[in-house]
Formats: C-alpha cells, structure tokens, sequence
C-alpha cells in the first residue's frame, strides 16, 4: 500500500512539472489553462492565473521562478474570462484574443498592423510581443505598449504629440482585483516633461521635473547606483524609461504602483530570496503635491515643514499659524517689472512643477535670466538639464508651485524679487552718495550729448526725400522678443511678399472678412500660411494685437502655431504653419473629400478640439475665451490632427472671473450661444457651445446655418438633432458616408449626447470642457440633456430668449459686427 502511494506521488510530480511550456504561440495553436509561456532565459512566465477563484480567469505575466508569485502584466486585467476553460488565440492577421469556454471574445489586442506569418513570443525582459516571423524585430504589437501596474526595465512611457496614445501606469483596484483602479503614473507634457502621480485628475503627489539623469525630486543617491533613466522629448513625442546597469539576476528591479497611490521600486535579492523596497513615493509630508501652497518651500527637517519664499508672506496668517498651509504666499511687493528686479538663488532644491512653463535647452544660463527679466508674468529661471555644467532654460511665470529642500542632491533654482528684498548691506551699495553723484554727472552728460546730435541730425535731413516706409516695431510690454522657434517674430514685409509671389491668386488659400489667406514658402523652404488683412476688415490693430500677443503665450498640440507677423504701414500681417488639409469644413461638408474622413479619425478630431478648448479654458497660464469657434477655424495638419486658429476676437478672463458682457458682439452666426448673440454675455461655456454645434456637424454632415428640419421648417440642424433625440431615432442623425452599424453606433450616440449638453439653452447647464474631454473618453452615464438654444420645438418657445426676428443667428454663418447704436 505504501508502494502504490509513492508510485502515486511520483507520477503527480512529474506531470505536474511536465505542463507545456512554450516560448512561442503560432496561430495553429492556443494557450489554455495550465499552459504557459516562458522567456528564453526563463525569467518570466506567461499564462491564466487567478485570485482562488477558477471561474474568473486572467491571462497575465510574472516571474518564473520568484515565490510568491508576483503579476507584472495583465492583458483582461477590466475582464475576467467567467469560466476555467478560457484560452488564448493568435489570429494569422497577428491579433491576439482571449475567447471565453463558450467561444466568447472577452479580450482583443487590436492590432493594425497585418502580419504574414505571425508569432507570439514572450521576451526575457518581460515584454509580450507579436512578430512577424520567427527571427523578425518587426514587433506588430507588444504588451509594453499597455502598461498596467508595474515599470519593468527596458518598458517606455510614450507620450505622441501627433498619433497618440498616451501611455502611463494604472493601479489595481485592490490586491487581488487587477482593474484600473484611482491613481496614475504619468509624465506630464503640458510644459517641460515632469513625473506626477494623479487621483483622478488631481495631481496626488510629483517627483518633479527632468534634470538630464532623471526627475529631479527623485533620490540621485539611490537610483543611480543600479539605473540608468533616460528621457528623449522632440515636438513629436516624449519617451521615458530605464535600464540596469547590471544585466544578471543581482539587479531584477521593478516600480509597481500601489492601490493606495504609492510608487515602490523593488529591487529582488538573491541572498534574502525576497524584494527589499529600495525607494517609496511619497515618504514623506513634503511629497504631496502643493503641501505648502504656492509661492513656498517645504522642508521636513525644519518645524514648521513650510515657510514662504523670500519676498512673500501668508495670504492667509491666521491659517498659517495653525498649519493650514494650502492658501499659500503672496508677495509683500510687486515686481517692478521695469528697473531693479533681481534674483535671489536656492540650491538643493526639487524644482516646482512645470505645467504651465516654457523651455528652450539651447540657451545658456545668462541668457535665460535675460529672457526672465524682459517678461513681466516670469517669477523664475533655472537649467532645464544640469548635466556638464548645466546647460538650457527653464522658465516659471506667475505662482510657484510644489518646490521643497531636496532629501539628497538638488538643483539650483532662482526666483524673482524686487528691488526692495535686496540685501541691505547690498541696498547701502547702490545708495552711496559718490556713486550717486557720478551717475548723476553721467546722466546729464548724455542727455546734452544727445540733444546736440538730434539738432544735428535734423537740419541734415530737413531736405531730404521721404523715406521708403520700413518695418514697425510692436512695443507691446508683454511679449517677449526671442529669436527662437517658440515664439513669433518680426518678418520683413518683403520676405512674405516674395514667398507669396507678390500675394498672386495661385497662392490665394482662402478669403474671408477679414482679408485673404496665401501659401508662401520662405528661402529655407519651409511652406507658411500668411493672414493678410484688408484695409477695411472688421479685424482692427486692437484684435490684430491680440491675436498676436495671445499666440505669443499658447502652445499646445491642438492650437496653430504662430510664427511671426508683420507690420508695414496698413500691411498687417500674421504668418502661421502651414496646413496642408486646409480646415475641418473642406471635409465634412463635402460628399467626395468626406469619406476621407471615417468616424475613426472623426472622433479624434472631435477629442483634439476638446482638448484644445480646454487648455485655453483651464491648462494654459492665460485663461482664454476663444468667441469664434467654427469648423472653418479648425485646421488639419498632415495627420488629420485639429488645430484651433484665428484668435483676434479671443478675451483673456481672470481666474474668478465667469462672464463677460458686450455692446460689440462679432462671431459667427450659427455658432454663437443665445446669451452671447441676444445680450452679449460671454464666458467658457460660449465656447461649449459653439464646440457642441461642431460635434452635431461632424457627425451629420451638414451645416447648422440653413439647415431646416424636413417636418419641422423652423427647427435647425440643433433642433432636428433635439427632435430625433426625444423620437428615440438619434442614429438618423449620422451621416450617411459613416457606417453605423455595431459598436460605432453606440460610440456616435455618446457624442449626440456630449454635443446636446454642450448646446443647452441653459449656459449654467452646459459642462465645461474638462468634464467634456472626461465624458468624451469615459463609460459613465450622462445627465439628461435640455433643448438646445434657439430651439423653436412647440414645449420650448417661451424659453428660447429669441423671436422669430431673431432667428437669423442660427442659420447664417457670416461673420458678424453689431454695435450699440449712437
């Protein structure tokens, strides 16, 4: 008897370290349960695993040999396959799929790329990648595109500026439910790239900016004793990773994100056969985003851990004194801006955060403080990379915010004050009466000196032609003069006037009331886009300003980038990238250029004009209401990526500022809420609207100005949208070239909805265009919408705030100018 149980036991044993392994899946096979996949080295594993319970299986990655089991990757991780009998496919188009017992797709990896041969493999660095061929690195899909939880070695976080996505770190739900849960691990590429850590959309803690080795609220002690990180940022993309400086199994490391929000670097030891956490964010108080408010520093080695900058005191003291720190500083004196702010240098310091900043890695230090004193919102310059000396410019304006004492090895960061925060001993200096007087003699010596040469000079030219009328310099106090790409410069006319061929018709792109747009092509070859306004456009100085010194201070993947402008007597002129795919209503107005558009890249567009919105709304260092949103004004660069333009009717508002009001109202028919078009009431939701007028065109096809409903004559294309919306029948609504059929359709009816809330009588009903850009890529339900403005249905009438005589400011799209009467 006890033979037969031996014999027994040894057979149990050796199938059960006998179950296939693999380290490759073709599509004549499939993985099931119990079957794995293993890298070549054996360091990582692949298959179903579950939490106890069989009937909720997951297909996922660990460490081979590492006890316990600790998952790296999930690819179900929002959905278990509900039964013990799941299995994983590879299709020969090189699509990987998760099928359920009942042969249910539960799990698709969607790849767009079409394979000949296809081959599941599974990497010694963890990665899970589908090739095209045995020995190919042609990757058609790979699972370190999909980050969950965990930052394995050789794994990228992507940010692309012009495809997308942007890829960052989920937390589980909880320990043994791999679901997105709460927090994000993310680099932030809204200014110069830094690392945070998000609840939601509110930052829970950052490691900071790049330093050139890595974000600078990181341990430099401890991280670069085994890692080498590294950032590479172009204006197509951000990629940041890292590597181990040692290859063998002494340096298995991995960052994991937490349920609870914390980021923990492991690092496995041999000698133990355990992980010891060799770093954990936040260790401390002072790593909580903005503990001390802004315009502080924290230090936890000091009690209290905040203290206000130099130069500034608490806004609120009484607060303050209880350690209620979340009011901040403010400053004891306004800059000058004019003569006698200085800087005052901090070192060791984990720089503040960077969202709202802007950067240029080719100037040198000198010239960065330059940069800062000849711009009135700059409060703080530093080295975007400390490597070598240090080198490039990083610039901070307005508030600053979440800067602390370093634990280890910071950086050096220095903040604008007045005159009146010098040192004293510094003050007594400039105040010493020998070096006063000797300013004095020297002051009145080159005003004599000058009034003799303008004496001169003047009887020299007194008979003299006129001379030919030359380029005008823009003494706006707010704009910075730079010679770099980032911000506008001053053309020459007649360079413009050359790359235009003299503004022929041949270069003529488009004309409007506010003068025509020409292609031109500078020396270099770079093709421009040049706004000329005419002599009697509606678009004066003040808007021509404006649109200037606006674009000055935007930069954002779904803006128009300006590169300059031009001032030469009545010439004004305004030179941007050039578009090759001209504007949004090229397209979807048009049967033929339409189809060129699926609801793919339709979507996209609608989620690029969102989030352009709301950086003007909210992410931008101006809060800005654009008044003229309108597919014409929406441009396509060569990827079909949206681009907001024409900012000369655009208002800069203040941050507690909700609305404005007008006796000029000029926009555009058809676009403009009721509140803006009635009364002259504008503020962020004027823009909703008119967003919320483009989501109905883009899906329909069809412009709101003339539309009329075919049974209800004086319903618009928003009206008829309402209607079909109440009928039940929204998916009438589509244009004809999209197909509608299956989940697209349940996609298209999502945004209706978004568009009818953006478009709601009600200003106060409408969201804003965070919650738009959340609703637009979330699967929460949404709130019933109301009718929409200018609605003239039979149960709306009395609250549309417009009469039949008003009814043309739904159905034309000229753009208009109305002033109070004299």
């Amino acid at each position: 008897m006890e033979s037969l149980r031996i014999l027994m036991l040894i057979i149990y044993i050796t199938l059960f370290f006998s179950l296939p392994t693999s380290s490759t899946i073709t599509p004549n096979h499939s993985l099931q349960y119990h079957e794995t996949l293993v890298s070549s080295a054996g360091t990582f594993e692949a298959g179903f695993f579950d939490f106890g319970n069989s009937r909720r299986q997951y297909f996922g990655i660990w460490y081979k040999d590492i006890s316990p089991r600790i998952i790296v990757w999930v690819a179900n991780r929002n959905v278990p396959a509900q039964n013990s009998t799941a299995l994983l496919k590879l299709t020969h188009q090189g699509n990987l799929v998760i099928l359920d017992g009942s042969g249910g797709r539960v799990w698709s990896s969607n790849s767009s790329k079409i394979a000949v041969k296809p081959v599941l493999q599974l990497l010694d660095s963890g990665n899970l990648v589908v090739k095209d061929g045995e020995s190919s690195e042609n990757f058609l899909w790979e699972s370190f595109d999909y980050p969950g939880d965990t930052f394995l070695a050789g794994m990228k976080l992507k940010s692309d500026f012009v495809t997308g996505p942007y890829q960052y770190l989920t937390s589980w739900r909880d320990k043994d439910d791999p679901a997105e849960g709460d927090f994000s691990y993310k680099i932030d590429t809204k200014g110069f790239p830094q690392q945070v850590t998000t609840n939601g959309t509110t930052i829970f803690y950052s490691t900071g900016p790049w330093n050139g080795y890595l974000f600078s609220g990181a341990s430099w002690e401890r991280m670069h004793r085994f890692l080498n990180f590294s950032l590479e940022f172009t204006d197509k993309g951000v990629s940041y990773g890292y590597e181990t400086l040692n290859g063998s199994k002494l340096s298995i490391t991995r960052l994991m994100l937490n349920p609870r929000g914390d980021a923990e670097r492991f690092l496995w030891s041999n000698q133990r056969q355990s992980w010891d956490i060799v770093k954990s964010h936040p260790i401390d108080q002072c790593e909580y985003f903005a503990t001390c408010g802004v315009n502080s520093m924290c230090n936890v080695n000091y009690l209290p851990i905040c203290e206000c900058l130099q130069g500034f005191t608490p806004k609120f003291q009484a607060k303050w004194d209880s350690h209620d720190w979340s009011g901040g500083c403010v400053r004891k004196t306004k800059l000058s801006c004019d003569y006698g702010d200085w800087f005052k240098e901090y070192t060791g310091i984990k720089l503040p955060e960077t969202s709202s900043s802007w950067f240029d890695r080719s100037l040198s230090l000198k010239e960065c403080e330059t940069l800062c004193l000849r711009n009135c919102s700059c409060t703080a310059y530093a080295n975007s990379d400390i490597r070598d000396g240090g080198s490039g410019c990083l610039l901070w304006f307005h508030d600053i915010v979440d800067m602390r004492i370093h634990t280890d090895r910071g950086q050096d960061i220095h903040i604008r004050l007045p005159f009146s925060e010098r040192d004293p001993r510094r003050s007594k200096r400039y105040l010493n009466p020998k070096r006063l007087a000797g300013i004095v003699v020297g002051l009145v010596t080159f005003i004599v000196g000058l009034t003799i040469l303008v004496r001169a000079t003047s009887k020299r030219i007194k008979g003299m032609t006129q001379p030919k009328p030359v380029k005008k310099a823009i003494p706006w106090k707010h704009m910075m003069e730079k010679e770099n790409n980032s911000l506008p410069i001053m053309f020459d006319f007649s360079t413009i006037d050359i790359a235009t061929n003299h503004f022929s018709n041949t270069s003529k792109l488009g004309e409007g009331g506010f003068g025509t747009v020409h292609k031109g092509t500078l020396i270099d070859g770079q093709e421009i886009a040049v706004k000329r306004l005419s002599k009697t456009s509606r678009q004066g100085t003040d808007e021509f300003k404006n649109e200037v010194k606006l674009m000055a201070t935007l930069q954002h993947r779904n803006l128009v980038k300006l590169l300059g402008c031009s001032i030469q007597q009545d010439e004004k002129l305004l030179i941007y990238e050039f578009m090759p795919n001209r504007s949004l209503d090229y397209f979807i107005f048009d049967t033929i250029r339409g189809k060129l558009l699926d609801w793919d890249k339709r979507l996209k567009i609608i989620d690029g004009i969102a989030r352009g919105l709301m950086y003007l709304h909210q992410d931008s260092r101006l809060r800005i209401i654009h008044r003229d949103i309108k597919t014409s004004n929406i441009l396509l660069d060569d990827n079909m990526i949206p681009k907001i333009s024409d900012f000369g009717l655009a208002r800069i508002f203040g941050v507690d500022q909700a609305e404005e009001n007008t006796n000029r109202v000029m926009g555009t028919h058809g676009y403009m809420p009721p509140e803006y078009a009635v009364h002259g009431s504008f503020s962020t939701k004027s823009d909703v609207f008119s967003f919320g007028v483009i989501v109905i065109e883009i899906i329909s096809g069809r412009k709101n100005r003339g539309f009329r409903d075919p049974h209800h004559h004086l319903l618009n294309l928003l009206g008829h949208a309402w209607r079909l919306w109440n009928e039940e029948r929204p998916l009438e609504l589509i244009d004809d070239i999209l197909d509608d059929g299956g989940d697209l359709s349940l996609e298209i009816l999502r945004c209706i909805h978004v568009g009818l809330l953006c478009v709601q009588q009600n200003p106060e009903n409408r969201p804003n265009m965070s919650s738009i850009v959340l609703m637009l890529n979330g699967e929460k339900l949404l709130p019933k919408p109301s009718p929409p403005g200018f609605y003239m249905g039979k149960d709306n009438m009395a609250d549309t705030g417009c009469s039949k005589q008003y009814e043309m400011c739904s159905v034309n799209e000229v753009s208009m100018s109305s002033f109070e009467s004299r």
